[in-house]
């Protein structure tokens, strides 16, 4: 009986796929990451054989479709989810429904994001130098806001002011659109944002003072990045695929291989171009090491701020 079971899913396995593959896309319709995802989607197809069906699963923090398909999916590859930093951190802050570790297959690393600090076009704060010195002078009274505690771009500023030396006050708001127009309405002195700031950035309403990549971007590459200005600080909150625990290698390295072929495609190196969002690869081992390594590494962070559960 086990040898006709293991039989019957290496079969399964060498004929994957036979049918439509679901991602559960765990934001709403037409956000930056939405459209990521559903750009994959279409390009991952040509290489699938197969067509890739999205479905959008909000709310959580980004972390419900992840739940939905920790819980509910059968581990033969034909439902899988993003698998953010948000997945990891969320067990941390609340009671959650997954294990961030022991529930999901990792499939690939993807992408991650462009985060900056950004300034209204009249700030007096011409550059980063500028902020340090003057909340050297001013402990704590310089503001900044985020889209909530414990988000990527949270624990990075802190981070970063950490290294500085300085002391920021930190203002959560519900989601980045918020504190970009705080920032336009003069009740913020600095914004902490991603893709949501770029169309102020290009219009000259808002200033970019630093980046949080490994490298300058293509778009801005005339603003500095954090090691320029002595920061060994890399912030990209990269991200993934993954789907239910218990999937085949097989299968994870047929799903590998369609998307690594649509990542470095033309159309999506244009697509994650348009919203700011570099190219992050990981093959299958290394997105186990990563989340793995990021596990420990949020909590830690997490604890330090204060805002893990009770």
């Amino acid at each position: 009986m086990l040898l006709a079971a293991c039989t019957c899913t290496m079969v399964q396995a060498e004929s994957f796929p036979s049918q439509p593959v679901k991602l559960v896309v765990p934001w709403p319709p037409g956000g930056s990451t939405d459209v990521v995802l559903r750009a994959f989607a279409n390009e991952a197809t040509k290489y699938l054989g197969q067509p890739i069906i999205i479905e959008n699963k909000a709310g959580v923090g980004g972390t419900l479709g992840a739940q939905i398909v920790a819980k509910t999916a059968k581990p033969d590859g034909y439902t899988i989810t993003q698998h953010s930093i948000a997945v990891i951190r969320m067990p941390y802050m609340q009671d959650v429904q997954y294990d961030a570790i022991k529930d999901f297959t990792p499939i690939i690393g993807l992408t991650g994001y462009t985060f900056g600090i950004v300034v209204n076009k009249d700030s007096k704060y011409k550059n980063w130098d500028d902020v340090v010195v003057d909340a050297k002078k001013n402990p704590g009274k310089i503001t900044y806001g985020s889209p909530g505690v414990g988000t990527s771009q949270h624990l990075a500023t802190e981070a970063i002011a950490e290294k500085a030396g300085i002391q920021l006050q930190h203002v959560p708001f519900k989601g980045s659109s918020e504190v970009l127009a705080a920032l336009m309405g003069g009740h913020l002195d600095l914004g902490v944002d991603s893709s949501g700031m770029a169309p102020h950035v290009d219009a000259g309403r808002m200033r970019l003072l630093v980046t949080f990549g490994n490298e300058r971007t293509k778009k801005w590459n005339t603003v500095p990045i954090l090691k320029e200005y002595g920061y060994d600080l890399v912030f990209e909150s990269p991200w993934g695929l993954a789907g239910p625990k218990g999937m085949s290698p097989e299968v994870v390295k047929r799903l590998h291989d369609a998307f690594k072929q649509a990542l470095y495609s033309d159309n999506m190196k244009k697509v994650l171009e348009s919203v700011d969002q570099p190219i992050v690869y990981l093959n299958s081992e290394d997105y186990v090491k990563f989340i793995a390594e990021t596990n420990t590494t949020e909590g830690a962070t997490l604890k330090k701020l204060g805002v893990v559960k009770k």
